[in-house]
């Protein structure tokens, strides 16, 4: 127990099955690690506002109920007494679910999304919700960023990224409807993860747009990515498609025997990145080239997917027009972004609505053949560092895998020269999840990508 406290910021320098070991071990007690989070969202919450509902004692009592179990001679879960940061948008049972608008201020739901299930299943306690954008959209939220408070955070789920990168949970969950995992994971040096579309249920939360809403998750530390994976997904053959995928060892793992088939995808968002960005990439692929049991080729995407950007909107203002059109009545509730938004996708037809999923569909095939010839692509995950909280962020490729279902890992490698982190994006075959995190851990253990966030200088 005295090494836990005497141990500053725990959950920057443990991993989550590091915690849990030490639990078995009776080296700390579930109180220990709930204090842990306590002092930490005490210590910074009010600057950085990211929880925007936090309850302490709320946090003890899950805490107490953990230790009883354990006394009682129950097993250590995979998250046992281990904090969540949650995304304002998913259902909790005791914590309201606000979304991030005046509109749903105080709501209740009165019961716990599917992933929230799943997470208390294997042991995990909530501490409260995670700041996010209005409607999980574009509008920024309170939440600032610890690397410099002049910088966006990413909007959507930068409450749960920068609850990772200030030390006050080991992990926390997000969503991404265009690049609202990646960004605020590249823009706050942490590690986030969005799996293939579909393989993470979204039952029990706010929903903008059916083919492309995705949940997915930040971490600490590179180790705990599959754990965590592997608790919030489906498992079974009641899902088919992915249970086939995912069961499929031929399909998970590279050729015995042959290199990692890597693919440096510039993608037409190439041209918005930082001259210093480019360079950063650049030499990193340089670095992948030379390395024993990777192939590195430079082949242009398909075509089709230089139209992703367009596509992705005219997706996303139409399902937000309709699905928003209650809270619309009230529009002095709304923000000036969201009403463009609205005002957009009302002006889109049903037909061209249905044009654009058929081209989505079209897109994903065209980049489901492009791996016949490949097992990873590699991407940067931003144009470059975190832009001022007042300037939109530029296009990237992180839109681009999510309209193509993609798996994708954004990992804080690079440094800009004024100091801020950005990400490298590495992303597989629609369902190759398991691949994916294989071929970022080959890297983590060649000393390519870090083994944790990337360290605040000043707070």
């Amino acid at each position: 127990m005295e090494a836990v406290k005497a141990e500053k910021k725990i959950f920057l320098s443990k991993s989550i099955s590091e915690l849990t070991e030490m639990l078995r071990n009776e080296e700390i007690t579930p109180a220990d690690i709930a204090d842990e989070c306590i002092k930490r969202i005490d210590e910074y919450n009010d600057k950085y506002k990211v929880f925007v509902v936090y309850n302490s004692e709320n946090l003890f009592r899950q805490a107490e109920e953990i230790a009883e179990r354990l006394n009682a001679g129950g097993e250590v879960r995979r998250l046992e007494g281990i904090p969540a940061g949650i995304k304002d948008i998913f259902n909790t049972y005791d914590y309201p679910t606000q979304m991030g608008s005046p509109l749903w201020k105080n709501f209740t739901s009165g019961n716990d999304s599917r992933v929230i299930f799943y997470l208390k299943q294997e042991g995990a306690i909530i501490p409260g919700k995670t700041d996010t954008a209005e409607f999980a959209v574009h509008a920024i939220g309170n939440c600032l960023n610890p690397h410099d408070i002049a910088k966006t955070p990413g909007t959507s789920s930068s409450g749960s990224t920068v609850a990772v990168s200030l030390g006050m949970v080991p992990f926390s969950i997000g969503t991404q409807t265009a690049g609202s995992i990646v960004r605020p994971a590249s823009f706050c040096g942490v590690y986030g993860c969005k799996p293939s579309f579909g393989l993470i249920p979204r039952t029990g939360m706010l929903k903008t747009t059916d083919s492309l809403d995705s949940i997915g998750f930040f971490a600490s530390k590179y180790e705990d990515i599959e754990t965590i994976f592997d608790i919030m997904r489906v498992h079974g053959s009641n899902y088919p498609m992915s249970y086939k995928a995912l069961t499929d060892e031929v399909r998970q793992n590279k050729k015995s025997g042959s290199k990692w088939r890597v693919k440096f995808a510039k993608t037409h968002t190439w041209d918005y990145a930082t001259d210093y960005a480019k360079i950063e990439m650049e030499d990193f692929i340089k670095k992948l080239s030379v390395t024993d049991d990777i192939e590195m080729t430079d082949m242009k995407l398909p075509v089709e997917t230089e139209r992703s950007h367009e596509v992705h909107q005219r997706i996303y203002d139409k399902t937000l027009s309709y699905y928003f059109q209650e809270e619309f009545k009230k529009p002095e509730f709304i923000s000036p972004v969201m009403r463009e938004i609205f005002d957009r996708g009302n002006k889109i037809t049903v037909e061209q609505y249905h044009q654009s999923l058929k081209d989505q569909e079209k897109i994903s095939r065209e980049v489901e053949n492009y791996f016949e010839s490949t097992d990873i692509i590699i991407s940067l995950s931003t144009a470059g560092e975190a832009p001022p909280r007042d300037e939109s962020e530029k296009p990237d490729p992180s839109l681009m895998w999510t309209l193509s279902h993609l798996p994708v890992v954004s990992c804080p490698v690079f440094v800009s020269p004024s100091g801020l982190p950005f990400g490298v994006q590495i992303a597989a075959r629609k369902y190759n999840d398991l691949l994916l995190f294989r071929f970022t851990d080959h890297l983590r253990k060649n000393g390519l990508i870090p083994e944790g966030v990337n360290p605040i200088p000043k707070i």
